[in-house]
Order: structure tokens, then C-alpha cells, then sequence
């Protein structure tokens, strides 16, 4: 923090006994105009800059604008944010360290210091993604998994391993902890961080960006905080602001309550829906209304931590009573508890009843009028009534009979068709052996039932009501129908303690809900494999089956490749599909299966009342979080006996598949190339809406024939041995050819066959994309990506550009794009570029036989926003010509571009220092 402070607004606050420097947002407000009605998440990016400024990065002008927002509701002011701090989780962390580990790498070649390659920030690394449901429904499936993810993960956590020491400011929470969300929820966000400085302590918003598109799960608690990607991220790292545009503010007020029988997750997938369809990509939302005084704070960040699925870059909840209770509640010292209330009411911070503050748009929602739900079959935002779950299968089925019907993207509105009940195709089913019994698997068949992911294993509320109907349901008689794989992965230790704590989880063990891990697991695709019979069942009648997870993410091919359908619930849902074994029952009315004496069984019958959950949530006390962050970074055994070599510079093994040294700083000594036209390219895919960064780069199965597993195999990697992409996320040798070749994309030069293939023109061949772009490089052709709106919605995953890059291709034109995923391609020299209404790539009629030729960049001064001109030489020998607009959004943006990328302009920076 080095503020001018022009306008004079350091103060100090003294709490109990200790004094803190802060910028006073009320005093700033003397000179800048009356802040009041600022939505509070705009407070505090005003309060980011008014800490920054230095007359460079941040100016006096930069400081009016924030104030001046309240006119226009809007701003393309483009502003420099730092953030207090990052978080990591593996997945996304290991390429992060080992993008730093190969720029200390290069900074020592240019003969400077590996010691300047350092975290500036604080950052967190939570390792919580590589453990995969091996085993389940036994009493030893944790110890078991946790095994097998220590052997199958050795090299990766070696590494992390040596971050730990090389590096400065990191730390690594180790594996069996929790997920990188919910440790940030419990333990480590603070709501208003501090920091030493010059023998002060100022104290200031916590604030962070971190690599999961879900850590905007911390603004529940009042932390800013959204995801970023790793290329991003490691920038910020590595003292770079965020460059950003002030976003527009929708303001979702919240009034009433839930009804009876009622969960958050309902209420989350209800406002996702809401939010979706208003529209809020690239915006800030902030929720506000009187009735967050009766809103848990859990809820408020599952209703947070969905923030991706909506579209938004964060939701953002004001700190108020239900803050302080929550910090309280899981272990935070008085004296932090003391210092968020006095600094929030001295900053005008702090929620007061009846304020709404003034937003550039604003919808509500009354939560009296929630129903039950889920979201599915493929998407997060298309929420589903509970009652109607089955018809909405019956028309993806039907959509799946009728491939001319098929609407792309989205399922058919209501009353848009069924099938016919006598289908043959759709009452399909097999017969299958397992432990001795003959079972019938059919279409529909629920094969995973998964209480997982951050976004409701962080609730005890909906955790609590799944043990509950789990005990209702075991009193009854009721088990799990046999070819459901069913799991229980809680976000963090504090969960298990709770379970035991209401008695309640030895029914869910009965159920098969015994533990099976601390981590993503199935909602981020390592759901494991199914039992060997169940998949060859599924494939030798080829099934349409489901899965019902209590996630945030169902896209096409990510839970496991052989589900087709995947549905996300609240907890105590799962468990009801998990005794009801099929999506097509209707189990808002049909019976769940025989009592002990042959009656039915509804799920009204076992559904917990609000009171009895209230109950059990009472169980949850401070000291479970005590016991269980008391030690957060030690980890296990296993974790302690890693060997690390300590040196400043990482030592790269040749024979390694899990960490290699990325090409991408091979000529960084060298000038950077000028920007020039991009000439006679050619389409390495024609790609539809709504592509995910799951189908451009997935983290789900390796398949043992696809190019990666080809790689593998040349390796002496055995199939068993496979793990996960996302494992190997550390190795760029993997991960390129790993790079659009999902089984569920379609490439539409194939007229909607499944499958990361291409046609190698001109000679027309059938090649792998990956196999097509090697091709395509040595011939020195360069490549485009053709694709329709929501382009690269999902996870910021940094290797969804990184592998673009690394297969040549030049530029992605699409109707939209996704705001991190953008981001990320820019991050690394690939230039986004949007259609512009109303050319899409059907009204152009492209089939991907045509080259296109992009200029307007040679020989010109690149600027934000530009228009460029493309044009396109079809196989006749026709052109047309074309306007797009360039989607480097910032003046920041251009200059990383002009670099290379973002980490290349970074590393070129300090090398010129040193």
C-alpha cells in the first residue's frame, strides 16, 4: 500500500486495544459526493483504489468515477484491483506453480535472481480435487481412496510439496482436508483483513481472486472474491492488478421466507434460474432486502457460491449481525469478530434495515414462492420442478430418438413433446449379474447418487435434513437400490463431526452414504468408475441413465462418460433417488419402495420437518471447528514422510507424466514478435452454443484410445493408471492433446457426431483435433475456432487456453464469450473475437472447408475494443468480407496481448529489471 492519498482520508480506529490505519471511505466521500446508496461491493473496489493510488495505476479520476457511478449506473472506466489475497485448488494450482517454477526457471537463464519469481500476495493452495470415489459404500472408503489418491498423486504432491518451501507467502493445505470453499468459509477468509506495514497495522476488506470459478462461495460472508484463471491469478501473484472494468451492480432483493420443506438448494437453483435468464454476464449482483435478517449465513453462500451457474461475476452479501454470529460460530478470534464490526460501521459497511441502495438494475424474489427442484439435465440454470424430473428425462429422451427434433442447447420448452410410452428405445433396460442376484438396469437408472461439492456440503441445514431422511428412511426398511453408486465427500471435517454429533450417520452408512472422501470428487468428474457390471450394462444396451449430485456442475460428459443425463439436487434428494433408483419415478408422488410390512413408502413419509432440522443444526458448535483447523497445514502422515529437495529452482524429471517443463518461455530472451494479420487460417472446429470449458478441456476420465491416452500408454502408463486430466494438469504433453477431445462435443463439421474429431482439409481426412493440429503446424498453417454464444461458460480452467495455444490456433471467433474463459485467451496470445449481429456462423453457412484470413492488425496501433475485419474464402472460390468486433477488452488486455500473454509480459518485465 503506497497511497498519495489525495484526498486525505487516512484515519485510525482503535478496537479494544489496538489501533488500525484505515482509508475512510466517509471522509473520501467529502470531496468525491455523497456515497451512500454506492452498492456495497462497489464500497469496497472504492475502498481497494482509494488504498492504491498512486497517480499511475490508480488516479484521482479513477476514485470520481466510482462516485460518479451512481449517475450513470454504469462505467467503461477501466480500473487497476489488486486484491488482498489468492486461492488455489490443485487442479488449478499445480500449472500455476508450475508456471512459476519454469519463469524462475527462465529468469535464472537470463542471468537475474529465481528469488523475483515470488507470490506477493498471500496465496492458498487447497488440495481437494484429486481424490476420486474408488471405493464407496464400505466403512474403509475413506482410508481406502485416500490410499490410492496418494499413490496415484505421489509426484504431483512432491511438487507441491516443494512450492511449500521454494516459494514465499504460499501455503498448502494438504489432501483430506476439505474443499478449497468451504476452508475459505470456516477458516480462512476473515471478512476485513490487516496487514503490518512500516510498524502500522491498516486494516482493509479481505478481498481475493482464486483459480475455481466458485470462490465467489466467500462473498456470503461478505469477502469480495471471484475466480479467475490460473494464468490471471499467477499474475496477481506475482503483483500485476486486475484490470477490470466497473462492472454494472443488479440488485436481487429477498423477501418472505422458505415454506415448509423447503432448502437452500432450492432456493439457489431458483434464483440461478432467475438470474440466467435476466442476463448478469460480466456483472456484479448484490442481494439486499430486509429479509436476509432471517437468512443463515450458510445459505447466503450456497446462494454465493453459485455465482458462475448464473452468469455473475460475483453475488455479493453486506456484512451485518448474521456475519459476526457465523464467525463466531466457527472459531474466529473475538478480536477479528470486534475489528469486522467496528471497521464495517465506521465505513458505512454494514447492513442497515430498510437501506437498498441505488443498482443499474434490480429484480426480487419472494422465497415463499420456492418449490422443490432440481436443475438438469445438463445445465445448471435449467431448474426442473421436482414433480416434473421425469417428464424432463422423457423429452431428453425423446430428443435423443428424434435427432432432427433436437433443439441445441437447452431442453424442449414445456408441452414441446413426449415420448411415446410403447418405445421401445426409451423403456429399454438389461439385465445385469452382481453378487449373486440377477437385477434389472433400465433407462433412467439412477447409477450415482452423490452428496459432494462446496456448494451444499458447506450447508448444515440440507446436510443435516439428508441424515434425517436417511433415518426415517432406514426405521422404515428402505435401502438403496443396488446399482446406485452412492458417496459422501463433505467439504470439510467439521461436517463428519456434526453427523456424529445428531446421530445420524450411521444411517447414512446403512445407505451407502458412508465416507468416501474430504474433496470435489464427483462434481468436478471423479466420480470413479462404476462397478464393472453396471458399465457394461449400460454400454451393451447403450441406457441413457442419470446421476442426482448435490453440485453445482451437470455438463455434458463431466460426472462420468457414460451418464448422459446428470441432475443436481439438494442432499436429502440424492438420498431419496438413491432409494428410488430411477429418474422417471415421480417421487413427488409415486412410492419410493415397501416398508418392512409391504406398505409404500413416499418421501413425505420420510422428508424431515423445519423443526427437527433446526434441531440438529443446534449440534454444530465452535468447538468442532476448533479441533479440526487447530492443525490445518500438518496433514497426515503420508503427507509428512513426502520427501522435498529445497533449492530455488525445481528440479525437472524427464520421465515424469504428471510434471513437465511448458514450452511456453522457450524464446522469452528474444524480442517479442510484432502483432501481424493472421493469414489463410484454417477451422479447426465448428463448435455450437454453450460449449463448456469441460468439452474444450476436461478434467474428467483419460478414454485409453483418445490421443492423451495414446501418450500415456507410449509412457508405460497402464490404463488403471490413468487418473484423471485433471491430475495431470501439470504435464502440457497431456493436456494439448487432452484439448477439445471430450466425447460429448460436437464438432459440427460431423452434423452432430460426439466425439473431439476434425477433417483435415484440404485432403478431407477424419483426424483427431489433436492429431489434425500437429498436422495443420507442420505446414505452418494457422487455425481459428468457429463457435456460437456462451462460449467457454464452466470453470476457469487456464488449460482451456493453454491448449488452444499450444495447437496452434490463432483466434476464436464466437457470438459470446464466457468473462473468464476470455480472459484466459487473451492471457495467452490467442485473440477472441465476436460476431457481430447478425452474422453468426449459420447465417454465414460456414462448413469449416473455408479459410479466413483476419487483418487489421498489421501495421495498426491495437486498441480495446476494436473493430476487425475478417474475410472468407469458401471451397468455390467465393469471398466474403466481414466485421468483428476484438474482444481484448482493456488497455492492460492489449499490452499482454502485444507480449504473448500475460505471464510473458510479467516475466519480460522483471527480466529487463534485474
Amino acid at each position: 500500500m503506497q497511497s498519495v492519498d489525495s484526498l486525505k482520508s487516512r484515519r485510525t480506529l482503535t478496537v479494544g486495544d489496538k489501533k488500525y490505519q484505515y482509508f475512510s471511505l466517509p471522509d473520501a466521500a467529502n470531496t468525491l459526493g455523497n456515497i451512500d446508496k454506492l452498492p456495497m461491493s462497489l464500497k469496497v473496489l472504492l475502498e481497494n483504489l482509494l488504498r492504491w493510488e498512486d497517480g499511475k495505476t490508480v488516479t484521482r479520476d479513477d476514485l470520481q468515477a466510482m462516485a460518479s457511478w451512481l449517475e450513470s449506473r454504469s462505467s467503461n472506466r477501466e480500473i487497476q484491483y489488486r486484491p488482498a489475497r489468492v486461492l488455489m485448488q490443485d487442479f488449478t494450482g499445480v500449472p500455476a506453480v508450475v508456471d512459476l517454477a519454469a519463469m524462475r526457471d527462465a529468469m535464472s537463464k537470463a542471468g537475474g535472481d529465481p528469488q523475483k519469481i515470488n507470490p506477493l500476495s498471500p496465496v492458498d493452495l487447497v488440495i481437494d480435487h484429486s481424490v476420486m470415489v474408488d471405493k464407496f459404500a464400505n466403512s474403509s472408503a475413506f482410508e481406502q481412496n485416500v490410499d490410492i489418491e496418494m499413490q496415484r498423486n505421489g509426484e504431483r504432491y512432491e511438487f507441491l510439496r516443494w512450492g511449500q518451501h521454494a516459494f514465499d507467502n504460499f501455503s498448502v493445505v494438504p489432501p483430506g482436508t476439505g474443499i478449497c470453499h468451504q476452508v475459505n468459509l470456516e477458516y480462512l477468509g476473515r471478512t476485513v483483513w490487516t496487514k503490518e506495514q512500516d510498524g502500522e497495522t491498516y486494516a482493509f476488506p479481505d478481498t481475493l481472486v482464486g483459480t475455481d470459478s466458485h470462490t465467489t462461495m466467500i462473498n456470503g460472508l461478505g469477502v469480495l472474491g471471484w475466480g479467475v484463471g490460473g494464468i490471471e491469478a499467477e499474475a496477481a501473484m506475482l503483483g500485476q492488478p486486475v484490470s477490470m472494468l466497473i462492472p454494472e451492480v443488479v440488485g436481487f432483493k429477498l423477501t418472505g421466507k422458505l415454506n415448509e420443506g423447503i432448502t437452500a438448494t432450492d432456493l439457489v437453483l431458483t434464483v440461478t434460474e432467475m438470474l440466467r435468464s435476466k442476463g448478469v454476464v460480466g456483472k456484479f449482483v448484490e442481494f439486499y432486502g430486509d429479509a436476509l435478517e432471517s437468512l443463515p449465513l450458510a445459505d447466503r453462500a450456497t446462494i454465493a457460491n453459485m455465482a458462475p451457474e448464473y452468469g455473475a461475476t460475483c453475488g455479493f452479501f453486506p456484512v451485518d449481525d448474521v456475519t459476526l454470529e457465523y464467525l463466531r460460530l466457527s472459531g474466529r478470534p473475538s478480536e477479528t469478530v470486534a475489528l469486522v464490526e467496528a471497521y464495517c460501521k465506521a465505513q458505512g459497511l454494514w447492513r442497515e434495515k430498510g437501506l437498498e441502495p441505488t443498482f443499474s438494475d434490480s429484480m426480487a424474489l419472494d422465497m415463499s414462492t420456492v418449490e422443490s427442484s432440481l436443475a438438469g439435465p445438463k445445465r445448471p440454470q435449467d431448474r426442473v420442478p421436482l414433480s416434473q424430473v421425469h417428464s424432463a428425462f422423457n423429452q431428453f429422451m425423446d430428443l435423443q430418438i428424434k435427432p432432427a427434433a433436437k433443439e441445441e442447447g437447452r431442453m424442449l420448452s414445456e408441452g414441446g413433446g413426449g415420448a411415446a410410452v410403447g418405445s421401445d428405445t426409451m423403456n429399454g433396460g438389461v439385465d445385469y449379474e452382481h453378487d449373486g442376484h440377477t437385477h434389472h438396469l433400465k433407462n433412467g437408472a439412477v447409477v450415482i447418487a452423490a452428496i459432494t461439492s462446496c456448494t451444499n456440503t458447506s450447508n448444515p441445514s440440507v446436510m443435516m435434513a439428508a441424515g434425517l431422511v436417511a433415518k426415517k428412511a432406514v426405521e422404515k426398511g428402505l435401502k438403496r437400490k443396488p446399482w446406485v453408486k452412492s458417496s459422501l465427500a463433505p467439504g470439510s471435517k467439521v461436517v463428519t463431526e456434526y453427523f456424529k454429533a445428531a446421530g445420524l450417520t450411521q444411517y447414512l452408512d446403512q445407505l451407502g452414504f458412508d465416507l468416501v472422501g474430504y474433496g470435489c470428487t464427483t462434481c468436478i468428474g471423479n466420480s470413479g468408475p462404476l462397478p464393472e457390471a453396471i458399465e457394461a450394462a449400460v454400454q451393451k444396451a447403450d441406457l441413457t441413465v442419470a446421476s442426482v449430485l448435490s453440485g453445482n456442475r451437470n455438463f455434458e460428459g463431466r460426472v462420468h462418460p457414460l451418464v448422459k443425463t446428470n441432475w443436481l439436487a439438494s442432499p436429502p434428494l440424492v438420498v431419496a433417488y438413491a432409494l428410488a433408483g430411477n429418474v422417471r419415478i415421480n417421487i413427488a408422488e409415486e412410492s419410493l419402495g415397501d416398508d418392512r410390512d409391504g406398505n409404500p413408502v413416499y418421501l413425505k413419509d420420510i422428508w424431515p420437518t423445519q423443526k427437527e432440522i433446526a434441531e440438529a443444526v443446534l449440534k454444530v458448535d465452535t468447538a468442532m471447528f476448533h479441533k479440526e483447523y487447530g492443525e490445518v497445514f500438518a496433514g497426515d502422515e503420508q503427507w509428512q514422510a513426502i520427501r522435498v529437495t529445497e533449492s530455488d529452482t525445481y528440479v525437472w524429471r524427464d520421465d515424469s507424466t504428471y510434471i513437465q517443463h511448458p514450452p511456453f518461455f522457450e524464446h522469452i530472451n528474444e524480442p517479442a514478435p510484432p502483432v501481424g494479420d493472421i493469414k489463410e487460417a484454417r477451422i479447426l472446429a465448428l463448435l455450437g452454443d454453450s460449449v463448456t470449458t469441460d468439452h474444450i478441456s476436461p478434467a474428467g476420465n483419460i478414454k485409453t484410445d483418445s490421443p492423451a491416452g495414446r501418450y500415456l500408454r507410449e509412457q508405460g502408463v497402464e490404463p488403471v493408471d490413468f487418473n484423471s486430466y485433471g491430475s495431470r494438469r501439470g504435464n502440457h504433453q497431456v493436456m494439448m492433446r487432452g484439448t477439445f477431445a471430450n466425447i460429448r462435443i460436437r464438432n459440427e463439421m460431423f452434423d452432430g457426431e460426439e466425439g473431439g474429431n476434425t477433417l483435415h482439409y484440404p485432403t478431407g481426412e477424419k483426424l483427431s483435433i489433436y492429431d489434425a493440429a500437429m498436422r495443420y503446424q507442420a505446414q505452418n498453417t494457422p487455425l481459428v475456432i468457429v463457435a456460437g454464444k456462451e462460449y467457454g461458460t464452466g470453470s476457469s480452467r487456464d488449460w482451456a487456453a493453454k491448449g488452444t495455444n499450444l495447437l496452434g490456433v490463432k483466434a476464436v471467433i464466437a457470438e459470446s464469450f464466457e468473462r473468464i474463459h476470455r480472459s484466459n485467451l487473451v492471457g495467452m496470445g490467442v485473440l477472441p473475437l465476436q460476431f457481430k449481429a447478425p452474422n453468426t456462423r449459420k447465417s454465414l453457412n460456414l462448413t469449416g472447408e473455408e479459410t479466413l484470413t483476419i487483418s487489421g492488425l498489421e501495421g495498426t496501433e491495437l486498441e480495446p475494443m476494436m473493430n476487425l475485419i475478417v474475410n472468407i474464402t469458401h471451397t468455390d472460390g467465393s469471398t466474403e468480407r466481414i466485421e468483428v468486433l476484438c474482444r481484448i477488452d482493456t488497455v492492460n488486455e492489449v499490452e499482454y496481448f502485444k507480449a504473448g500473454g500475460i505471464l510473458h509480459y510479467v516475466l519480460r518485465e522483471l527480466i529487463a529489471a534485474k
